[in-house]
């Protein structure tokens, strides 16, 4: 059981989500970042159910990595975490909005929309935290050296969904995905090269008291 302590770290996700409700709002000013292709996309409702599972599907993956290679968790986890507070930096001074369609209908994808819109201000848009964070267990799993052909479809597969199912449900435009891409990518190198060059710095005096 000892082995499985560090997945007490993913409590770290109702503090997020706390810090998430905090800045869901609008700010003096509020932005649009609508683009016309944005606007051509459709509203399909079907795709607010992949949307409404990413935060289990993300818990999945995290403890799938543990499994794994614990390191790969870490860093994921790491890489969330920062991901995150900086776009919480990010909506507090630039708030972006993304208008809704009316929901027309009784059909069960229609009353899920309606819940998650009910739910989910529209606001915290850029970057959005759905697609760095999807895009973030691609990233991990590609550099990972358990990586194979069926997680990867499951994985590269799930995640290219959720991260098109925001557009689809009207919940983010194609800049915020853009961005959160961007920003997990950047932050998983960075986390990465500090993790490697923290463990050359350790193995260096140890090398050293060895020659002595």
């Amino acid at each position: 059981m000892k082995r499985f302590l560090p997945l007490i770290s993913m409590l770290v996700f109702p503090i997020m989500g706390w810090l998430y409700a905090l800045t869901n709002r609008p700010g003096a000013q509020v932005y649009s970042l609508v683009t016309d292709l944005d606007r051509a996309i459709p509203l399909v409702k079907i795709f607010v159910l992949p949307y409404s599972v990413w935060i289990f599907y993300i818990y999945l993956c995290l403890v799938y990595f543990f499994i794994k290679d614990p390191a790969v968790y870490r860093r994921s986890l790491i890489t969330y975490v920062v991901c995150a507070l900086i776009c919480y930096g990010i909506y507090l001074v630039f708030q972006t909005t993304v208008p809704r369609p009316e929901l027309v209908g009784t059909d069960p994808f229609t009353r899920l929309l309606g819940y998650v819109y009910g739910r989910d201000e529209p606001f915290n848009c850029f970057p959005s935290i759905h697609c760095f964070s999807s895009y973030m267990v691609m990233k991990a799993l590609y550099n990972s050296s358990f990586r194979n052909r069926i997680n990867q479809t499951l994985i590269y597969g799930m995640s290219s969904i959720i991260i098109v199912s925001t557009f689809f449900i009207k919940q983010h435009v194609i800049f915020d995905a853009f961005a959160g891409i961007i920003l997990a990518d950047v932050v998983y190198r960075l986390v990465t090269m500090i993790e490697r060059s923290s463990t050359v710095g350790k193995r260096k005096p140890m090398t050293q008291r060895a020659n002595m």
